[in-house]
């Protein structure tokens, strides 16, 4: 279950264009709260706050608590608009979030015992990570800051496939009820030489 992060937000009139960059100008960045049974609501937010918060995984996976003047929207980000080269975020889009209705999320895979695996101490071999989040289903009250995967026991030529997944109590993965065809691999082991030859077979079917 995901721990409670809460965010000073206020609420900004719908201006012409030109407001938001006057805002941004000033340090703040627009935003908007949609989806309920409620009307979009234009806010604004410290962007010093949300530069420093994105750099962590809960800021885009977990229900977010929006306090404005006291009074708390729970929310889940759905867009982040950044600056091409810019340090600057330039507008952020928060979904409504019903604590009865199952919601689909995008979680991080966090790896863990990599080096001290078979396959981790096999100079030979080479760990990829294929998959780096996974879409979950769950109740808000269920939605995981992130998914633990153990590659502990991982050896050569081994596989950890989205069936493999370790998943908290609640949480479901909706690509397995598309059938074996849709349970990707997470994690393989290879040896180099094969992993290259993949490489060269992959870049061959691409011409």
């Amino acid at each position: 279950m995901s721990k409670t992060h809460e965010i000073k937000v206020t609420k900004r009139e719908l201006q012409r264009k030109g407001a938001s960059r006057r805002l941004r100008h000033a340090g703040v960045i627009p935003a908007i709260v949609y989806g309920g049974n409620a009307e979009p609501v234009a806010i604004s937010l410290d962007h010093n706050e949300i530069w420093l918060a994105q750099y962590n995984d809960w800021f885009y996976s977990s229900i977010l608590d929006l306090n404005l003047d006291g009074k708390v929207e729970r929310v889940l980000l759905r867009d982040m608009q950044r600056h091409p080269f810019k340090q600057l975020i330039l507008h952020l889009d928060f979904l409504r979030v019903n604590e009865n209705e199952v919601l689909t999320a995008s979680v991080p895979l966090h790896f863990i015992n990599e080096e001290t695996s078979p396959a981790g101490k096999a100079s030979d071999i080479v760990v990829t990570h294929e998959v780096k989040e996974v879409t979950v289903s769950c109740l808000p009250k269920d939605l995981p800051e992130s998914i633990e995967v153990d590659l502990g026991a991982l050896e050569a030529g081994g596989v950890i496939h989205l069936s493999d997944l370790k998943l908290p109590k609640g949480v479901e993965l909706p690509a397995l009820a598309l059938g074996k065809d849709h349970d990707d691999a997470v994690v393989t082991a290879k040896h180099g030489k094969e992993d290259a030859a993949d490489a060269a077979e992959d870049a061959e079917a691409a011409e």
